[in-house]
């Protein structure tokens, strides 16, 4: 783990295409600071699949597959940190929309449990409105060391 002046083991900033193939994309290039971290295989596949869920959310509800629009991916960890922002370029999106997926007339609903679901798995949630347009969530994963 080599770390930065910045106290960074890893750091990337990309731009995405509006695809499908970015979801896998993104995964890959957050699993690699995971790994570099050091974390559990079983917080691996949690991380990832919340990677998954933020990225099908900005491909698919915010860019809309437009591809004149982009995903913006950042990635830093410090040694007990993992800190991922995605953002899309679309219209913006209020988080109080979205229906409960826990309601009884919802649970049967094929969609909708993708934020409940990044929620569970990081420990840290932020979604807001990004700088220039669409929506950018923030998430957090800790590394606690024995």
């Amino acid at each position: 783990m080599a770390e930065t002046e910045h106290g960074k083991i890893y750091e990337s900033h990309v731009l995405l295409n509006s695809t499908l193939d970015s979801v896998d994309k993104a995964e890959e290039i957050v699993l690699e600071a995971v790994k570099e971290m050091g974390f559990e295989e079983d917080d691996g596949h949690q991380i990832g699949m919340a990677i998954r869920e933020c990225m099908v959310n900005a491909v698919v509800h915010g860019n809309r597959y437009n591809a004149k629009k982009h995903v913006h991916l950042d990635v830093d960890a410090t040694p007990t940190q993992l800190t991922v922002t995605i953002g899309d370029e679309g219209e913006g999106f209020d988080l109080g929309s979205l229906p409960d997926p826990l309601a009884s007339e919802n649970l049967l609903r094929q969609s909708g449990r993708g934020i409940l679901l990044i929620r569970a798995f990081m420990d840290d949630f932020d979604l807001h409105p990004r700088p220039g347009g669409g929506t950018e969530v923030r998430i957090v994963k800790n590394l606690s060391r024995p």
